[in-house]
Formats: structure tokens, sequence, C-alpha cells
């Protein structure tokens, strides 16, 4: 087994040829390229020393199609185990996540490339192809957009948020009302809290701000409307799960619902998007904040 800086190694079932863990290897202790090798493993970021078993195989950098140049050498590796939900001619599922991801964000793809140090070639490849990129590129990537290695990898796409371990040293603190605002953002996904006939109850829904209101639809008939009329507390919140970190902002305010036929019509025009729940929610409820409160948890040494 000869390796380079770059390849990758993968350790796959013998009996069933699945890939159990992949790793790009960051470090080699012969000129030969022979083991043991330093290994940051796509799955958790760290860096171990590896002496590969039988189990285990290497891909070369540069061994299946190229790519277009990253600009950062050693980041642009395009390999053989590509998203898994793949199509040939179409975008792998990292490619179709870095683009919605700079949708949201609002970026062209240029000012996305200039943000994380590559060229716009290579990222218009990884948003189009199947790709597998390195550790370091998706690290830049998901800083340039805001959003988390652990998102950008669909990790825990189907488990609740918060499975990993906690900080050693975290620190939590309270946030001012610009910073809980500037988090709000312009819209997304949050969870409404109300009393109804059943009891204390809490809803996700898809909100917009608006004139610093939260707006959000719903159907006349469906739960979410018994908010109308009476004081309510709305959560958002972001978890960042590879790095234990995370926010949430908290407004509670009285809410109402929008019967005059020109607010609503521009609170449909300016929406971003439908409800994600479907169906036909033509009912805009519109929170007034009264107090808005949030906190985040950081490593101590970010203090």
């Amino acid at each position: 087994m000869h390796a380079h800086r770059g390849d990758r190694l993968i350790v796959e079932s013998p009996a069933t040829g699945v890939v159990r863990r992949d790793g790009e290897i960051v470090g080699l202790h012969h000129d030969d390229g022979t083991p043991p090798y330093d290994v940051r493993w796509s799955d958790t970021g760290d860096v171990t020393l590896v002496f590969p078993g039988p189990d285990a195989h290497l891909h070369h950098l540069g061994a299946e199609r190229e790519a277009p140049d990253a600009s950062v050498p050693g980041d642009a590796a395009v390999t053989g185990a590509a998203d898994t939900e793949a199509v040939d001619g179409g975008p792998g599922d990292i490619g179709r996540r870095l683009a919605a991801a700079r949708r949201r964000k609002g970026l062209g793809l240029e000012e996305t490339a200039r943000r994380a140090r590559m060229s716009p070639a290579y990222l218009d490849y990884l948003e189009t192809h199947p790709s597998d990129p390195g550790f370091g590129t998706l690290v830049r990537l998901a800083d340039a957009l805001g959003t988390t290695l652990f998102e950008l990898q669909g990790g825990g796409r189907e488990g609740p948020p918060g499975q990993g371990r906690a900080l050693l040293h975290p620190r939590l603190r309270d946030l001012g009302e610009r910073e809980c605002r500037a988090l709000l953002s312009t819209h997304g996904v949050g969870r409404i809290s109300l009393a109804t006939p059943h009891g204390p109850a809490v809803f996700p829904v898809n909100y917009e701000v608006a004139n610093g209101e939260i707006a959000f639809r719903t159907a006349p008939d469906a739960a979410p409307a018994a908010a109308a009329g009476s004081e309510v507390a709305f959560e958002v919140d972001h978890v960042d799960e590879a790095m234990s970190r995370g926010w949430s902002v908290l407004a509670v305010g009285r809410a109402r619902a929008v019967t005059e036929p020109g607010e609503a019509r521009r609170l449909d025009e300016r929406a971003h998007t439908d409800p994600w729940a479907g169906d036909r929610r033509t009912l805009w409820v519109v929170i007034a904040v009264d107090r808005l409160t949030g906190r985040r948890i950081t490593p101590a040494e970010e203090a």
C-alpha cells in the first residue's frame, strides 16, 4: 500500500463491501508512502494514526474524473465514493445541499467561492456533479454559507438534533435584542407555543418577519389558528451538531389574525415560501413582539 497526501482511505465490510468509514490522508510517515498514515476521518473530523488492515484500501487523488481546480491544494479530491443518492449526470446530495444553502443565503456562485477561497468553476462542479470534497473544502464552504459541516454532510437527517457530546468547557450567554433579531433573520421555521382545549401545545410553522413582527400562515380550522387573540411564545433555534454549540431565540407577544385584505396580500407577496405543510393555508397570524430574549452556547475560550 502506497499513498500520497490527499488520497482517501476507505474501510469496508469484507462481507458486504459497504463503506464503514473513510477519511483523507493528511500525513505520511515514510517517503515511499507506506503505512502508517495520519487520517482525518470524514465522520468526526478527528485526525488519528492508522495502520490499515485487510478491510482497508486506498482511493488515489485524481483516480476518477477530474474536477476543476479548487485553488486550495489537497481539498479538491473527487472520489468514487460519491453521494449514495447521486444520479449520473446530475448533482449529488452534497451538491444539492450546497446549492440550497447558497440560495438561502442569497449569495451568487462567485461570491460564495470567494468567501470559501476556491475557484467558482470548482464550486459549480461540486453543485452539479456527484462528488466527495475534502474536509477542509467543506469546512470553508460551511463557514461561507453560515451553516455547519454536519448539515452539509446530511448527518442526522432522521434523528432529533443534539445527539452529540457537550463541549468540554461550555459557556452559556444571554443575547441582546439586536442579535436576537439578526438571528430571526427574514424568515425560517419556528415553533409557536399556545394553550389549546387539550392543554399546552407547540407547532412548527414557516414564519416571516415583517415590520418587526412575526407572521405565519395556517388554515382557519388548524390548531395554530387558536393563537389569535392570546399571548403566545414563539421560538427559533439552531444547533451545530459537529461543534456542540447553538443558539435559541424566544419571542413573547400577543397574536392576532390578519383580517384586512390589503395586509394579507402584502404578506402573501413578500412570503419567501409556501407553508411546507401544504394544503390551503390562507390565514395569516401576526405576533406583535413584546419581549425578545435569546441564549447562545459557545466554548468558554471564545469568551
